[in-house]
């Protein structure tokens, strides 16, 4: 199994399908939004032409409205790797949703349990003072996990805080000694991470802001609600959605959104690169030196 996996805006696509036609790959999609449907420009699906040119899968498999997490990803990712190694091709795995990844590698960590009590006087708290009080309190236990969590993301938020109120531990911690304990699923695997000048991925992620709202991001949510889909849901609150909900709620104007949406897409691709330093085996290689990874995963697959 191969995968590539960076920072948002980084270049993933363009390079995963050069990849894919070069060593004759089926790519599967490590994205926890590109799941849903209807959630294209917010999420930079890849284009039908594209997706036409390379088998994608895991991409527009549920309604924006269902949960999907880990243990669903792993489900699915799972089935689609069997079937590509079936057909005698190579799964490419890319994307950029790190526990994802980790959990299909290592397994889903199930030793926590769920503590409805705590998390009920939880969310009273949350309704009381917001998301950020919760998430200042959360970087006193457990910097780490407040470090890889935005405050907007309150079902993590609250998850983190039951786990460290119930337990003592922080989830981090939980996290770190279910590593240690870890049984791997793939026996070969190369796993490559693009990385560039900090500064230069931040102009890509300004020119992709631009790129979405130019494109129609406000009429993908204009059409996401007018199919009944909720501002409120946690799909729709992801980044870039979360930001034209408020738009059109007259919260912001078109030149805030704008903003902000670059400014929390630049802080998510700091959270994305917080989870890449917790794999180890990730070979880093600059997102321009094409030929230099060309030439490892040729070596790589003999």
């Amino acid at each position: 199994m191969l995968v590539l996996i960076g920072p948002t805006a980084i270049g993933k696509t363009e390079l995963s399908l050069l990849l894919a036609e070069r060593f004759d790959c089926e790519i599967v999609s490590v994205d926890s939004m590109q799941v849903y449907n209807y959630m294209d420009i917010g999420t930079a699906k890849v284009s039908l032409e594209e997706r036409a040119r390379i088998p994608h899968h895991l991409i527009d498999v549920v309604e924006p409205d269902k949960e999907y997490d880990a243990a669903t990803f792993v489900h699915d990712a799972l089935y689609a790797i069997e079937q590509i190694h079936l057909r005698g091709r190579v799964p490419l795995l890319t994307g950029g949703t790190g526990l994802y990844l980790r959990a299909l590698i290592n397994g889903l960590s199930s030793g926590i349990g769920q503590f409805p009590e705590i998390r009920e006087q939880l969310q009273q708290r949350l309704t009381l003072v917001g998301p950020h009080v919760l998430h200042e309190e959360l970087a006193q236990c457990d910097r780490y996990s407040a470090e890889r969590i935005h405050e907007n993301d309150t079902h993590r938020l609250l998850r983190a805080l039951e786990i460290y109120k119930a337990t003592g531990k922080p989830w981090s911690e939980h996290i770190l000694e279910h590593q240690k304990q870890k049984t791997r699923r793939f026996s070969n695997i190369l796993q490559v991470g693009l990385t560039c000048q900090r500064d230069q991925l931040y102009r890509r992620i300004d020119m992709r802001t631009t790129l979405m709202l130019k494109s129609g991001l406000e009429q993908e949510v204009r059409g996401l609600i007018a199919r009944g889909y909720s501002p409120q849901l946690k799909s729709m609150q992801a980044i870039g959605y979360r930001h034209m909900n408020n738009y059109l709620e007259g919260i912001w104007d078109m030149e805030e959104t704008a903003r902000l949406l670059a400014r929390d897409t630049r802080r998510y691709a700091k959270r994305q690169y917080t989870w890449f330093a917790a794999i180890p085996e990730l070979e880093w290689f600059e997102v321009q030196d094409q030929k230099k990874i060309i030439e490892r995963i040729g070596k790589w697959m003999g």
